[in-house]
């Protein structure tokens, strides 16, 4: 008998139990495979797919489109995971109705389960209409890689009795605006345990600390499979990338030498 699917109810009543949440980011459908296999409660179809998949340098470029794009391939592979998907910069922001729209199109075209955005007291309101027509709602706070420019840059937040004070009302302003759960990034661990102790959703880190619910990371991040940045707090569970890159250069050299093809490796 399979394991049931996993719900934003369910990832409550996890907390409620002490069970820790494990989350991935999921592009594709090849990845939501490895994650279903593993048992991963969230698969994240995270904006953080255009540093690692589409090459550019920050979330921001990332569309509506691209994100329905792979946002289909993953809900199309998950059967126990709860997909929920980032909502990207400039689809949230300006109106409670564009947010609305945009994020019913990921449940009713994309299959996501539930969408993530980014932001604590000045989203309560748009979290709020969201949830309030059924749609679940994950919350961000802490290093928010859409303020990138606004933050100078990517690097630990929370740092000052007012930063500390205002993620703390950004975690109460989310809860009550009915957010099943709060992704905490690059915050210290002891303000990332104050939130979580002082909420009853759950808390998922990253570079936050021992003490949050969960834990996602970028999976090509923890497999080794992008070259171009790795964050101090991020486990490197693989060096999937070097053992891919020997692989391709084993190949090239075969077909240089016309070992590969060999004679009787035909139709």
């Amino acid at each position: 008998m399979s394991n049931p699917k996993v719900t934003a109810p369910g990832l409550i009543e996890m907390k409620a139990r002490g069970e820790k949440i494990t989350a991935l980011t999921a592009y594709d459908y090849p990845t939501i495979r490895l994650l279903e296999q593993a048992e991963i409660d969230i698969a994240l179809v995270g904006d953080s797919l255009g540093n690692v998949v589409l090459g550019y340098d920050t979330t921001l470029p990332v569309t509506m489109e691209e994100m329905l794009h792979h946002t289909k391939a993953v809900a199309y592979g998950a059967d126990r995971a709860l997909v929920v998907v980032d909502m990207p910069f400039l689809s949230y922001q300006i109106s409670g109705e564009q947010a609305l729209m945009n994020a019913g199109r990921f449940l009713k075209e994309g299959g996501a389960a539930a969408v993530k955005l980014e932001g604590g007291m000045e989203m309560a309101e748009t979290v709020r209409r969201l949830v309030d027509v059924g749609i679940p709602v994950m919350g961000h706070l802490g290093m928010t890689p859409q303020s990138v420019h606004a933050l100078g840059g990517y690097k630990l937040q929370g740092q000052t009795d007012e930063a500390v004070e205002r993620i703390m009302q950004g975690a109460e302003s989310l809860q009550n605006a009915g957010a099943f759960a709060i992704v905490l990034e690059m915050i210290p661990a002891h303000v990332a345990r104050q939130v979580t102790e002082s909420v009853d959703v759950p808390t998922i880190g990253i570079g936050a600390g021992p003490y949050c619910d969960g834990q996602v990371l970028v999976i090509h991040d923890m497999l080794g499979l992008y070259d171009k940045f790795t964050p101090k707090f991020v486990k490197q569970y693989a060096q999937l990338g070097n053992i891919a890159v020997d692989a391709i250069k084993q190949y090239a050299a075969e077909v240089k030498s016309g070992e590969f093809p060999g004679p009787e490796q035909s139709y």
